[in-house]
This record gives structure tokens, C-alpha cells and sequence, in this order.
């Protein structure tokens, strides 16, 4: 086993989805990082909420990074009169019904004038992300409300956010921000079955050649078998490879001090790791 120097031989990268199936299951990607380098050792797919907990049991020392939010705006959070507190607040959110976060916010939003309608973190700019109270396109809510009750409950550790298990740490990832600053605007994935394009296959093929050569800020070089390779560019709906790309943040973050996150985080909102940071 290729270990990781600072305390994480386990790395995990994890595309997450508010609902879970067989066609469409959570997928974890799970790899070693040593030397500038990161192995991709496999990746599994949980087709329910209950396999993923259990694994999220799985004895430290290990690292993973999430996509999926880990906090609401601020600027929301006063607005609604919510609480202050991240552990009371997730609390109360998680007893909301998705009908009643999708009513309050649009609600919200409905007050506001026209190109500040959503509230934003201040990890948003910085990562290029969606609001973590958009509720469609893509319903990040949904995975916040969905995922963040699943780790507390494991007893994970999320560093500025939540203590737990300092041998299982979390961060919240964003694979969009690797793959755009690989190919631009070009879209690698879809979906939609129409949509899944041979400009997109070959934006695939380029942005995993682009990571095996390293060519990212985070200057590490992933490691792939033939079988790895040929499996990530044939996943069109991209979750493989979006696993994959939370899984490099992962490798990126373990060798950092602080898990790569800024010395002051918003304790409400939370970071996206390698968000606004150099090499």
C-alpha cells in the first residue's frame, strides 16, 4: 500500500447525490497518494443511504472530500432568524421537509431583486459554486439536507464546522472547480442521454490526460490503470470522474497544514477545499 506522509493512507473522494438508486448511486472514489503522485486504487457505488453510512463508519485514519455543501449562507441563515450555531442550525434544518426548504427559500429569493436572488457563501466566488440554498439545477440544498445529517451521525470529523473522529476527516469538495480550470467551459458530462455527446467523450478523454499529466495547480499526477481508464471516459453521466476529481482535493488537502482549509473559516458556512488556494 502507497502511504500518504501526513497521517491519511486512505483517501476517499465521494459524488454525492440526494437520491440515491441503483441507476444513479453514490460514487467513492478511494486511492493512496505518495511522491506527487495519486493511485486510484478503486471505485465503489452505494445504491442507498444506508450502505453509505456504514461505510462512512469505516475505521480511520482516512480522509475524504464530499461534493456537497457543508453550510448555508450567513446572510440566509440571519435573514430566516435560523440558528447560529452550525450543530443547532443542521438540527433544525434536517427536521425541515424538502417542500418546506424549497417554499422558504423561494420565498427568500422572491424578495430580492433580480440578480441577487440567492444569498451566497464566501467560499462561493472563489470556487465558481452554486449557492448552497439553490434547490434545482443542480439542488444542492437537497444534498446538503441529505448528506450533512449522515456524516454528523457517523461521528466524522469536519474540521472549522464540527469536532468528531480526528482519524476520519471530512471536507467539502467541488470537482466542478478542477475540471474548469482543465477545460474551460467545455461540459464533460450529462445526464441527459441526448446530451451525452462526442464533444463531451472527448472532453473526458481530455481532462483525464490532463490529470495524468499533472497539469493541475495542485501538481499531482493521477495514477490509472487501462480498466480505470476506459471506465471513467465510457461514465457519461461523469460521476466516476467527478469522485475522481474530489479524490485529487483529497490527496491535495492531506498533505497541507489545516487540511488545506484558511486559518478563519465562517463556523455557518464552512470552505471548499483548494478554494482561492495556490499550490
Amino acid at each position: 500500500m502507497l502511504a500518504s506522509s501526513h497521517g491519511f493512507p486512505l483517501l476517499a473522494g465521494i459524488d454525492f447525490t440526494s437520491r440515491p438508486t441503483a441507476r444513479k448511486p453514490i460514487m467513492i472514489a478511494l486511492g493512496h497518494a505518495a511522491q506527487g503522485a495519486l493511485r486510484l486504487q478503486r471505485i465503489e457505488a452505494h445504491a442507498s443511504f444506508e450502505s453509505f453510512a456504514e461505510w462512512l463508519r469505516t475505521p480511520g485514519p482516512w480522509l475524504g472530500v464530499f461534493d456537497l455543501p457543508f453550510g448555508l449562507p450567513r446572510e440566509l441563515v440571519l435573514a430566516l432568524g435560523w440558528p447560529l450555531d452550525w450543530r443547532a442550525l443542521m438540527r433544525h434544518y434536517a427536521a425541515l421537509s424538502r417542500e418546506e426548504i424549497r417554499a422558504t427559500f423561494a420565498a427568500f429569493c422572491n424578495a430580492r431583486p433580480v440578480g441577487a436572488k440567492f444569498a451566497h457563501r464566501a467560499t462561493d466566488r472563489p470556487a465558481g459554486s452554486s449557492p448552497s440554498m439553490k434547490w434545482v439545477n443542480p439542488p444542492v440544498a437537497y444534498m446538503l439536507h441529505a448528506g450533512v445529517p449522515l456524516l454528523i451521525d457517523a461521528g466524522v470529523h469536519l474540521p472549522g464546522l464540527h469536532a468528531g473522529d480526528e482519524s476520519r476527516v471530512a471536507l467539502e469538495g467541488y470537482p466542478g472547480l478542477l475540471a474548469r480550470e482543465l477545460l474551460g467551459t467545455r461540459s464533460y458530462k450529462s445526464d441527459d442521454k441526448a446530451k451525452q455527446t462526442s464533444e463531451r467523450l472527448i472532453a473526458r478523454k481530455d481532462l483525464i490526460e490532463a490529470l495524468e499529466q499533472g497539469r493541475t495547480r495542485l501538481q499531482l499526477r493521477l495514477r490509472l490503470t487501462h480498466a480505470q481508464r476506459d471506465a471513467l471516459v465510457a461514465d457519461a453521466s461523469g460521476d466516476r470522474l467527478d469522485a475522481v476529481l474530489c479524490l485529487l482535493q483529497a490527496a491535495w488537502a492531506s498533505g497541507r497544514p489545516n487540511q488545506g482549509l484558511p486559518a478563519a473559516i465562517d463556523p455557518l458556512e464552512g470552505w471548499i477545499v483548494t478554494a482561492g488556494a495556490g499550490v
